[in-house]
């Protein structure tokens, strides 16, 4: 196959301001045994225009192989990358996008022929999210994975980096510039993984700190652009940014969310996760994302109208979170017709998920409630229920407490303090043994 059929969407389009152009390069693998290869690499690539977009560069062309196997030397083989020097020259790409990633070898051999900067997927990722880290924490993750990726690119540099001394001891080739560089990377990870274990233990110590208040934490998760901030902001009146760009926002985020049953939560906005994450963003976002792992419950948004919204629990799996309580949040359901909704929910039960199914349109804030009432059913452990206290009038503050986390239906003031009603989770109760009314008592 010469272009993908995707090619046409995106090269007629007029370059914005000073935009780089590139042009991305796609394979199709007949040998993986599915009938929807060519389909599926046009899903990828269409993402990856979506990533090159967030990136601020404009895609001119779009150059798809389809192959029985990848070619060692320069994963496309030699024709097509031909091709795609054509095409690259043709339009004046400033660099070219591979949607896989590249081996130093391959790099170094498509860079050469192509005579221009050539960049894969997990490049062009590790970028985006450089430019939009904005805490410390942020920074030191994407560092981190920066320098984890670029390690094995060193090899292969060859003999030229050699370092030739002029004096005694220093004759011959001495320590090659690779083997300093490695050193100097390596020890820059370890640094960094300090700091990373250093920040993963200062959020243990926060959500002790949460846990030492009865409040649960809720983890929205999904696959960037399915509108999870927008849903975010629409249940909690936040003001989190929202942007069509991916990963827009990388920090998560917590807010408290009132439930119809007065229960009080922790509402976390996560990162977006996007197909075929490279693993070692995964790991070097372990801090921010145990967000996820250690959440009470998780709300998993899905896109409904987008054609890649049956990926449903890929995300959790790939965080070891599978078994978590959950709701899928199937989002942008104005834009899905009736009949579309039976078929997802049918993919949810299908994909082994024993968990409620709610449509919503964050945008519009429908469904808003009726998310509410499944996370007030779903969320585990901590009942409400109706118990009468006494509060001396030095008790202020645990009155305070019980206005704060529950919702207090009736109340008399008298000379000995303020007898109160109070519809409360078990564990606010569970706090508040002491001015507890036995039954009988005033």
């Amino acid at each position: 196959m010469s272009r993908s059929n995707y090619t046409s969407t995106h090269s007629a389009q007029p370059t914005k301001g000073a935009q780089e152009k590139c042009v991305l390069a796609g394979i199709a693998l007949r040998g993986k045994g599915s009938a929807d290869v060519l389909e599926e690499a046009e899903e990828s690539l269409a993402e990856l225009a979506e990533l090159a977009d967030s990136a601020g560069a404009h895609v001119v062309d779009v150059v798809l192989q389809v192959r029985d196997k990848p070619e060692p030397a320069t994963l496309i083989g030699s024709g097509k990358v031909d091709e795609l020097r054509v095409a690259a020259e043709e339009f004046d790409a400033d660099f070219v996008l591979f949607d896989h990633e590249l081996t130093p070898t391959q790099l170094r051999n498509l860079e050469n022929t192509l005579d221009r900067r050539v960049l894969d997927r997990t490049q062009l990722i590790l970028d985006i999210f450089a430019a939009h880290a904005r805490t410390r924490e942020g920074r030191l993750q994407v560092e981190l994975a920066q320098l984890q990726y670029l390690l094995p690119l060193l090899t292969g540099r060859g003999i030229e980096m050699s370092r030739l001394g002029g004096g005694i001891g220093t004759r011959g080739p001495g320590e090659t510039q690779l083997e300093t560089d490695r050193r100097r990377i390596g020890r820059r990870i370890a640094k960094l993984e300090e700091q990373l274990e250093s920040v993963r233990a200062h959020r243990g110590r926060q959500r002790n700190k949460r846990g030492a208040v009865p409040l649960s934490t809720v983890a929205l998760v999904g696959y960037t652009n399915a509108g999870k901030s927008t849903l975010f902001n629409a249940l909690t009146s936040g003001n989190v940014l929202v942007d069509a760009r991916m990963f827009a926002t990388l920090d998560p985020t917590i807010r408290a969310l009132d439930l119809p049953s007065h229960r009080r939560v922790l509402l976390s906005d996560t990162v977006g996760f996007i197909s075929r994450l490279p693993l070692g963003l995964v790991r070097a976002f372990r801090a921010t994302l145990e967000e996820v792992t250690e959440a009470a419950m998780c709300l998993h948004v899905v896109d409904a109208s987008s054609p890649r919204r049956q990926e449903v629990n890929k995300v959790l799996e790939e965080l070891d979170a599978r078994d978590e309580p959950q709701i899928l949040v199937l989002n942008k359901c104005d834009r899905m017709h009736p009949d579309e909704a039976d078929r997802i929910r049918e993919i949810a039960t299908a994909a082994g998920g024993q968990f409620e199914v709610v449509s919503v349109s964050a945008l519009r804030s429908e469904g808003l409630d009726d998310l509410r009432a499944a996370m007030d059913r779903v969320l585990p452990g901590d009942p409400v229920s109706a118990v009468r206290y006494r509060f001396p009038h030095g008790e202020a503050d645990k009155l305070s407490f019980l206005y704060d986390h529950g919702r207090v239906t009736e109340r008399v003031d008298d000379e000995e303090g303020v007898l109160v009603t109070a519809e409360a989770a078990a564990s606010v109760h569970q706090r508040l043994t002491e001015q507890a009314v036995r039954p009988g008592g005033t």
